[in-house]
């Protein structure tokens, strides 16, 4: 049982999986999708094709927690602690410094309506104030 879900995802694996999600056909179906299984299918044959055996279930969790890790950590340095590191954040910061982030904004007749905005990708200027 190669694939388990309790098999921990080898340095190799997870640099495969990030080669896959660099791709801009690929971060560009993620972005936005919601119902995304056939993407992860689709990523999951694409590791296979690298020798990395993995079903699309685990290829969207280790996506999922790798996204939720690099927010963490872009957050921290974005209020100053550059302490707080994980393994693979530039290549991570690369794929997502330029994703979309839908914010809410208030529109004139008083209600809210979600818009789209970039990720500031410059380091935070503001730390030593």
């Amino acid at each position: 049982m190669e694939s388990g879900a309790g098999k921990h995802w080898t340095e190799e694996e997870v640099k495969a999986l990030l080669s896959v999600w660099s791709e801009k056909n690929i971060r560009k179906q993620l972005h936005g999708t919601l119902r995304n299984k056939g993407i992860f299918i689709y990523i999951a044959k694409r590791l296979q094709e690298l020798g990395v055996c993995r079903d699309w279930k685990q290829c969207r969790a280790k996506y999922k927690n790798l996204k939720y890790e690099y927010r963490t950590v872009k957050y921290a340095h974005n209020f100053g602690d550059v302490t707080k590191t994980m393994k693979f954040f530039h290549d991570l910061d690369a794929i997502l410094r330029y994703e979309p982030v839908t914010q809410l904004a208030s529109e004139e007749n008083g209600r809210c309506s979600a818009t789209e905005t970039q990720l500031n990708t410059s380091p935070a200027t503001d730390s030593t104030q």
